[in-house]
Formats: structure tokens, C-alpha cells, sequence
């Protein structure tokens, strides 16, 4: 899958860009979707996202940043690096709305022109876990600092049109939201990141629903999860070329199945015919 960083974000209703007609800016938009976990609902509490662009000709002269402490307190000088706020709508997001290959930009901003090193995201205290329809409390880590941040290289971003960039950013809740020996929820974010262009994707259906199945695509390399839809409906993207294995976990009384051979090429969607769950 696309690098893993540690990292949480929220989503704002999907919209329309803004054109950038301003010279030295170009526009940035932030797609959300989620790698699924086995919970109701996933409350997540945003108040602010930011974006630190690299301005300068040769981004890689900056490789070796402290990128922790530029994230930071860091209030050292250095005219190449600009600080962007993103259009977000503070609040608490269910995270779990966004999957099954859902379109949704959560922010999008004419920011300055450069190479994007850094994603800012402050978190605050109103985190919650929904399962089984009882609401659980999420804690960030004792004496982890209130925001996390994704670290770039500057070229991950596709600029599908001149001055206009986008990412997509996939939360694995799976790995994000972990219970300790007290039985309290830790919020430990994890992102996948990834652009359509470049990444393919696979498509299904599997039925029927009281075998409450969970999808697994995994090669030697790679793994990624869903939880199918109301209509059994599943998506996953952001999978680099290669050959896969779906691997369908049912219960219920109902047999586990799996389908070797499926092949993904960027950016082509690898459509499967309907999965059949027998008893």
C-alpha cells in the first residue's frame, strides 16, 4: 500500500473547487476515505488543518529537515517554508461515512505555489467510539502532543490540472483505534496515502448481509480491508499494480471464500462479478 504516517482527518461536504486566478498559488484538495474497523460509528474531533509548502526551487535540499520540530513550536525564520490553513468546518466527524471508494473533499485551498512537506491537523478532546450502540470514550496517548502530522517527500500530490493538486488520504481505523488492557480506546492514527492516477482499484458485491462479511485484498506486499455496504457493495483503492487474493470472512453460519488471481493496474477499477455466500 502507499506509505503509512501516523495521522487523523476529518471531512467537510463534497463541493466544487475554486478556481486559483491569484499568481504564485496553486489549489490543494484533500479527499478522505477510511480503511474500515469493526465499529459503528468512528467520532473524530477536528478543529484545524494545516499545510507546510516548500517554496523554493529544489525541494530536496530540505530532505533532511527535523520535520518533528518544523511541525512544532518551531519558530525559526527560513523564507522558503509557508504555513497554509486549509478551509475545514470545525467539529466532530464520523470518520466511517467515508468508504467504499466515496469522492469527498474535506478541504480544498488556494495555497501557496511549492511542494507540500507537511500536513498539520489539530486534534481536539471529543473522540468517541461507537460499537455494539454503546458509545466509548478515545483518548489520544498520555502526554502526546493535541495535533498529528503527515510527512511528505513534496511530489505525492497529482496536479491533474495546471495550479490544481490533490491527494487522497485513507485512515486505517483498524490499526488507529486500539484497546489497552484496561479496556479504554487509544487514538493512534494511520494513514495511507495515495492518487488515483497512479494506484488501481477493486470493485465488488457480496451477499447475502447476515453473513456480515469483511473483504481482505492482500498480495506478498500488500493488504487492505472493507466492510461492504448496505447492499453488499464494497471498493478498495489506492492498491499498487500487482496480483491479489480477495479473501471474504463470513460468519453466521456462512463459509469463508477466496478469489486468487485478480489483477490491478493503475488506474484501472478491476470490477468482480457477484460473491455468493453459502452456508
Amino acid at each position: 500500500m502507499a506509505i503509512a504516517v501516523t495521522f487523523v482527518m476529518t471531512a467537510c461536504n463534497k463541493s466544487t473547487s475554486a478556481d486559483v486566478s491569484t499568481a504564485g498559488k496553486q489549489q490543494l484538495s484533500l479527499y478522505l476515505t477510511d480503511g474500515p474497523g469493526l465499529f459503528d460509528k468512528v467520532l473524530i474531533d477536528i478543529r484545524s488543518v494545516k499545510v507546510l509548502v516548500d517554496t523554493s526551487s529544489d525541494t530536496r535540499k530540505h530532505d533532511n529537515e527535523d520535520w518533528d520540530h518544523r511541525g512544532g513550536d518551531d519558530q525559526r525564520k527560513d523564507s522558503s517554508f509557508v504555513w497554509e490553513n486549509l478551509n475545514i468546518t470545525p467539529g466532530v466527524y464520523d470518520i466511517l461515512k467515508f468508504r467504499n471508494g466515496a469522492d469527498t473533499i474535506f478541504a480544498s485551498s488556494g495555497i501557496a505555489k511549492g511542494s507540500i512537506r507537511l500536513i498539520k491537523i489539530e486534534i481536539g478532546t471529543n473522540n468517541s467510539v461507537v460499537k455494539d450502540s454503546v458509545t466509548y470514550p478515545v483518548s489520544l496517548p498520555p502526554n502526546a502532543p493535541n495535533y498529528v502530522l503527515i510527512k511528505l517527500r513534496g511530489e505525492e500530490c497529482e496536479e491533474y490540472l495546471p495550479a490544481k493538486k490533490r491527494l487522497w488520504l485513507d485512515f486505517d481505523i483498524t490499526r488507529s483505534i486500539i484497546q489497552n488492557s484496561n479496556n479504554q480506546f487509544i487514538l493512534r492514527p494511520v494513514f495511507h496515502f495515495y492518487t488515483v492516477s497512479s494506484t488501481g482499484s477493486i470493485e465488488g458485491k457480496v451477499g447475502p448481509k447476515e453473513g456480515f462479511p469483511v473483504v481482505t485484498v492482500f498480495n506478498a506486499t500488500d493488504t487492505a480491508y472493507a466492510l461492504p455496504g448496505r447492499e453488499g457493495e464494497f471498493k478498495i483503492r489506492g492498491l499498487k499494480d500487482g496480483i491479489y487474493s480477495v479473501y471474504v470472512n463470513a460468519s453466521n453460519g456462512y463459509f469463508d471464500t477466496t478469489i486468487t488471481n485478480v489483477e490491478v493496474k493503475a488506474p484501472r477499477e478491476t470490477k468482480l462479478a457477484t460473491i455468493t455466500l453459502r452456508k
